[in-house]
């Protein structure tokens, strides 16, 4: 079983809350508009960590990220970017990617693996939190929401999660009041 600690849209506001929250975590993923390379760092020195780069990232962290990032985690296929979208609504560069993950699950028998599929689909940007299953696609969509405190939002969101072979469960969701 692998722990995760999700979060996005700090801004370059790494809230030492994140560090008491995702104590227990294996690894953080940061979707990105990190901010600042400081709060990239400091999130590699605490935990192993996956990121992209967000619209608003420059520099160091646009230069060390990519702005798409398709990784394994058990027997979970996650692609991560930043601007995504939700069940409905993508982005329309990622619908090429979207559906042939669905074809390669469609020609798949029961107990086989692709690496073409796409079980978790995660982006940040919107500042609004949404976990949603993608009917059509097949897959869950998490966005975390905003750990920073730049934007609208009423207080900064995290998520923490457990992967354990194929199944995302224990699924918290983690306000911090401003």
């Amino acid at each position: 079983m692998t722990r995760i600690g999700l979060l996005s849209d700090t801004h370059g506001l790494l809230d030492k809350r994140v560090f008491e929250h995702f104590k227990d975590v294996d690894e953080i993923w940061h979707a990105g508009d990190i901010g600042s390379d400081t709060v990239l760092h400091r999130l590699r020195e605490f935990k192993p960590t996956r990121a992209v780069f967000g619209n608003m990232d420059g520099g160091e962290v646009r230069y060390s990220l990519s702005e798409f990032y398709r990784f394994r985690v058990e027997d979970v296929n996650v692609l991560m970017t930043h601007i995504g979208g939700y069940p409905g609504h993508y982005n329309p560069w990622l619908i090429p990617w979207f559906r042939k993950s669905l074809e390669a699950k469609q020609q798949m028998l029961h107990d086989q693996m692709s690496n073409d599929t796409i079980d978790l689909f995660v982006c940040g940007h919107s500042h609004i939190l949404k976990v949603q299953y993608d009917n059509t696609y097949k897959f869950l969509t998490m966005n975390p929401g905003a750990a920073g405190k730049q934007g609208w939002q009423p207080c900064q969101t995290l998520l923490r999660f457990t992967i354990d072979g194929s199944k995302i469960d224990n699924l918290e969701v983690i306000e911090l009041e401003r």
